[in-house]
């Protein structure tokens, strides 16, 4: 299900700043040799999480889900001179080609980067983060949500991202289990009197998440 018109997707595109040769060349690289390249976040959101990131100008950020580290270093940019961002990916092969990629950038330094569930990491960091990125499994949105909210500042933001499944959450019948697992996260977070929210369609939904 094309939950955006192909042609407003294509021309959001020709409108959004291009990336740095870097972050183009992660993009072609997955694509050229990933399984699974429609897991990394696509031209446009890179570009809002960089702006997300520049405007908030946060001092501590939190990923969960680096994939192969285009996300991380489009959050990285609007890091404070010493700033840390923190991020996790289950995978040992992802983990290797993102930390290169890590290497490569002007933000090395500034990333650290956990291999292993996040469900025993996310405890072990002690720090209070201003803003937080949850793009891994699906079927742990709720957990993660709940197991970093404690930690994130009053006034301090989580982005979620998928929270529209492909379309399948819009269906009246949602049977696949991710599908169940995004609705049920989202209701989750709709109910949750300690945050307010905004979703919005950029590309398979992302939703913008404010501790109150």
């Amino acid at each position: 299900m094309n939950i955006v018109n192909p042609l407003a997707e294509k021309y959001t595109e020709q409108f959004t700043t291009e990336h740095t040769a870097l972050l183009q060349q992660i993009i072609n690289e997955t694509y050229a040799t990933h399984a699974q390249p429609h897991m990394l976040s696509g031209h446009v959101q890179g570009k809002f999480l960089q702006m997300i990131s520049l405007m908030l100008q946060p001092l501590k950020v939190l990923e969960i889900g680096t994939f192969t580290g285009f996300s991380a270093l489009c959050l990285a940019t609007g890091l404070q001179a010493n700033g840390k961002l923190h991020t996790i990916e289950l995978r040992e092969k992802d983990a290797l080609l993102s930390q290169n990629n890590f290497n490569k950038s002007a933000y090395a330094d500034q990333i650290k980067l956990h291999v292993g569930n996040a469900k025993d990491i996310i405890p072990t960091l002690n720090d209070v983060w201003d803003l937080i990125f949850i793009d891994a499994d699906k079927t742990n949105y709720i957990d993660y949500y709940e197991l970093t909210l404690p930690t994130l500042k009053t006034g301090g933001f989580i982005l979620t991202d998928n929270v529209l499944f492909h379309g399948q959450v819009l269906e009246e019948n949602i049977t696949g289990k991710n599908a169940i697992a995004i609705h049920a996260f989202n209701e989750h977070v709709k109910n949750d009197e300690r945050t307010e929210q905004v979703m919005l369609s950029v590309r398979d939904g992302i939703s913008i998440i404010r501790k109150k």
